[in-house]
């Protein structure tokens, strides 16, 4: 059993994990500022014995007694990460500095979220751990992509410069229960538009593509990666899943599934959207013997099922 703090354990990702953490038998700290957490995902944990609920903000330091840190406090969805861009790069390095400074001084093992974004708009596909990547340093998506890009370098200091055990996930798009319906990611977005009828927007001509990986499948290569052990395990591991399909497929996947009426429409492409996004997992199938086991037709049946209860609620 650990003591383990999950900062934005209050949102998608994190409540997740808690809920897995909680399982297998660990104490948990959820830490969240509610930025885009919501206190409702973690609600049916509140009663559990090991579970402790704490509002803060990781840009402010914090005092505790921990064994893990799973680091995921920032948002991720552009709409909110480009809501107070300033704010997004606080959380990723400011917040970094913080959860490794108690990571140095408890001892504790430290995971970072990092994302397929500090790839960019790869000239390399699928993307590799050891590609540099192909960043906009001063684009609309800068203060997420770069923030992650220092928030890793920080990790890698730290553990060159004062030995804090570390591990780096880069997490590819992930989806499924629990996404908030106005977060802008394209499966809620979709999702959301063809369970109300509305027109579908796609951005571009549709033909970029995307990987998508279940919650489930990306928790589990959480845990692994956290305990796994090994001379190189401190360098960044891709978690996601390498199916590729073009955003115009995904729209009408779920046109299908849900039975809607809705109609695509095209809106022009946004600045530094990324034309190809597919990760090579070689690495997390060598190290951890992790694949992800739940396809994108089970996943999006789920995520579906969960949108339909939300939005009739």
């Amino acid at each position: 059993m650990h003591r383990v703090l999950v900062t934005g354990g209050a949102g998608f990702l994190g409540s997740h994990l808690c809920e897995r953490l909680l399982e297998r038998g660990d104490e948990v700290v959820c830490l969240d500022n509610y930025f885009t957490g919501r206190r409702r995902n973690v609600e049916h944990l509140l009663g559990h014995k090991r579970f402790e609920l704490l509002r803060h903000d990781v840009v402010e330091p914090v005092l505790l007694e921990v064994d893990r840190i799973y680091n995921l406090a920032c948002p991720a969805s552009p709409v909110h990460y480009q809501y107070n861009a300033v704010k997004t790069v606080k959380t990723s390095v400011m917040g970094a500095i913080n959860m490794l400074g108690l990571a140095k001084r408890t001892k504790a093992r430290i995971l970072q979220a990092s994302t397929s974004e500090v790839y960019g708009d790869p000239e390399m596909h699928p993307q590799k751990e050891d590609y540099w990547g192909h960043v906009n340093p001063v684009g609309i998506r800068s203060c997420y992509d770069e923030g992650k890009r220092v928030a890793e370098t920080l990790f890698m200091d730290y553990h060159r410069q004062n030995q804090v055990d570390i591990r780096i996930v880069r997490i590819f798009n992930t989806y499924g229960p629990r996404m908030h319906p106005n977060d802008g990611r394209v499966v809620s977005n979709f999702i959301v538009q063809a369970l109300q009828g509305e027109d579908i927007t796609i951005y571009g001509d549709g033909s970029q593509t995307r990987s998508f990986c279940f919650v489930d499948d990306l928790i589990e290569g959480f845990l692994r990666l956290m305990e796994a052990e090994g001379p190189d395990i401190h360098l960044p591991v891709n978690i996601g899943n390498p199916g590729e399909f073009t955003i115009r497929e995904l729209a009408e996947k779920i046109i299908s599934l849900t039975g809607s009426s809705s109609k695509i429409v095209c809106h022009p492409l946004p600045s530094d959207d990324p034309r190809q996004r597919r990760p090579d997992i070689a690495r997390a199938q060598t190290l951890l013997d992790w694949s992800p086991s739940i396809d994108l037709a089970q996943g999006l049946e789920k995520t579906v099922a969960y949108f339909r209860d939300e939005l009739s609620a």
